[in-house]
């Protein structure tokens, strides 16, 4: 088993007044040659944006996108003509395939609004542009990992274009569990969202990473309670 430990301290930071943000991989301006993506996982950006501001329109293409919204209200528009707003417990996935313009806006005037907006390379590219979004029950999550985002056609969860598959876990202090990777050779990016977890003698607190790979299988235990992200995904 390898792993890659990314502090929350050594993450990029922009702080542009109207977005507050902290990026795990090179973004933008900020560049780390030794975190520019893990396996296939491109970007995981750590965004708080302040009330009635937003991302004007935009463009992408050949990425897949996925937003999980962490707290307030986010409004999307895109040019497939998806109007909508996202809220914690909602999940959103888009893929740009051959190009898609969209806006994100804090749909409140006097809260901010938090989100990771996570990105990864597509499995096939060029394929037609899609939008889908799904609120999942979070006591499906408690003291296991539910799958949120998989390469498998359901509506339990929300489809990628990519072998790569997205689950959160809340779990309670003293709380043991394994997590087994999806697919062979996939690696597992961990990120933990709040509390304090250990995973092979490494502590992780708020916002820590770290990545897991040539392996099949992780445990961790949860140090307090915890909430956390796996991103599961092709290394190359």
């Amino acid at each position: 088993m390898k792993t890659i430990f990314h502090p929350a301290n050594e993450r990029g930071h922009a702080n542009h007044g109207w977005l507050n943000a902290y990026h795990s991989f090179s973004f933008a301006s900020w560049y780390d040659e030794s975190k520019v993506h893990f396996g296939l996982l491109r970007v995981l950006n750590d965004d708080t944006i302040a009330a009635g501001m937003g991302f004007g329109t935009h463009p992408h293409d050949n990425m897949e996108i996925v937003t999980i919204p962490l707290k307030g209200i986010l409004e999307h528009k895109d040019s497939m003509g998806n109007i909508g707003q996202i809220k914690p417990g909602e999940i959103q996935a888009m893929s740009a395939g051959t190009g898609v313009h969209h806006s994100e806006y804090n749909g409140s005037k006097t809260e901010e609004t938090k989100l990771f907006q996570i990105w990864v390379f597509p499995k096939v590219k060029n394929i037609a542009p899609r939008y889908e979004q799904i609120k999942f029950n979070r006591e499906d999550r408690k003291n296991k990992f539910q799958v949120i985002v998989s390469p498998e056609r359901s509506d339990k969860t929300m489809w990628i274009n990519q072998d790569a598959f997205f689950s959160l876990g809340d779990f309670e202090k003293g709380k043991s569990v394994d997590y087994s990777i999806k697919h062979k050779g996939n690696g597992a990016y961990l990120m933990v969202i709040e509390g304090e977890i250990e995973i092979g003698g490494q502590k992780l607190s708020r916002r820590d990473a770290i990545g897991i790979y040539d392996t099949d299988k992780l445990s961790l235990q949860a140090n307090s309670d915890a909430e956390i992200l796996v991103i599961d995904v092709p290394m190359n």
